[in-house]
């Protein structure tokens, strides 16, 4: 079995255990396969947790869930040095990071500095402790939860760390066809009907993300999506209105973020290039927690997401 259909199977199992949710479902597998970190922002319920924790079934590593809170420290996220009597020493004792899948439930509900040394993490792949640094698995991706509906008690991220997130997904309700779905598949693994997981190596998962840096990408598609972005930098050059609109643009991790989401995509989907259409799929995504609004804007009730609307629309395709 190719790396393909490997990971064209888990997707199709995913969508048998995670209902009304293809594209938390297609956006956790670009993650993986494009090595980096999601945000995902929804109500409570559905089904956010279980995404990542039915994902880990499947693939050969590691899972563990932190739940942010306000009284969470450093060490409690990255371990710490314990004291052993018996030796007179410190010894590390390894956190929660260290595993190949992990799950920050609430990430906006822990302070600052439990937020910074996450983040952190997230980006140099390593974490630093007492003077000495211990690298983080190869296979490591962190999958953040916020929830939009309570803002009481929470720290919410600064637009710095929020760009270290690859991606940035918004979560909704379901259907009522997937509802009803939803309810016969839990009353049936109440009754102890469970459908076996395919298994996904690690090894097989490196050779996706080789094949992925390998698909072509052509000169004006290149063109297209760093214009994207330096378009967010300077819109008035293209959009009067999108100029009031926005007030600062998206940093250069939103062209590699866009490089590597747009060739995942196509991968996923069966196609050895990638087109002007593979970067405009992901482009919501990528774009919208790399964008600040005016006061005006937001004042105006204009969304992100309308932002991003307008900016594909006035920048011209390769």
């Amino acid at each position: 079995m190719t790396e393909h259909q490997a990971i064209g199977q888990l997707r199709d199992w995913l969508n048998t255990q995670i209902i009304g949710q293809e594209n938390l479902i297609n956006r956790l597998l670009i993650a993986l396969l494009a090595n980096g970190h999601l945000l995902v922002e929804g109500a409570p319920g559905l089904a956010k947790t279980k995404a990542i924790k039915t994902l880990s079934d499947a693939v050969e590593g590691s899972f563990q869930r932190i739940q942010f809170t306000p009284d969470l420290l450093p060490g409690d996220v990255t371990g710490s040095d314990i004291y052993r009597p018996e030796t007179g020493s410190f010894d590390f004792q390894q956190g929660p990071i260290f595993h190949n899948l992990l799950l920050a439930d609430e990430i906006n509900r822990a302070p600052a500095k439990v937020q910074s040394a996450l983040l952190e993490a997230m980006a140099e792949g390593q974490v630093s402790v007492g003077g000495n640094t211990y690298r983080l698995p190869e296979l490591f991706l962190v999958m953040a939860t916020q929830n939009p509906l309570e803002q009481e008690g929470t720290y919410p991220l600064p637009e710095a760390q929020l760009d270290r997130f690859l991606m940035h997904v918004n979560v909704g309700y379901p259907d009522a066809a997937a509802e009803l779905s939803i309810l016969r598949a839990v009353r049936a693994e109440d009754q102890g009907e469970q459908s076996t997981p395919p298994e996904i190596s690690q090894h097989s998962l490196f050779a996706a993300r080789r094949q992925i840096l390998s698909l072509h990408m052509a000169e004006p598609v290149e063109q297209y999506l760093v214009q994207l972005v330096v378009a967010s930098r300077a819109p008035g050059q293209l959009d009067a209105e999108l100029a009031e609109w926005i007030d600062v643009g998206a940093s250069p991790r939103a062209t590699i973020a866009l490089d590597r989401c747009a060739r995942a995509y196509a991968w996923l989907n069966g196609r050895d290039f990638v087109s002007p259409d593979d970067v405009q799929a992901i482009a919501h995504d990528v774009l919208r927690h790399r964008l600040i609004l005016s006061f005006n804007a937001e004042a105006d009730g204009v969304a992100k997401d309308t932002a991003v609307d307008r900016l594909l629309s006035v920048v011209p395709v390769a």
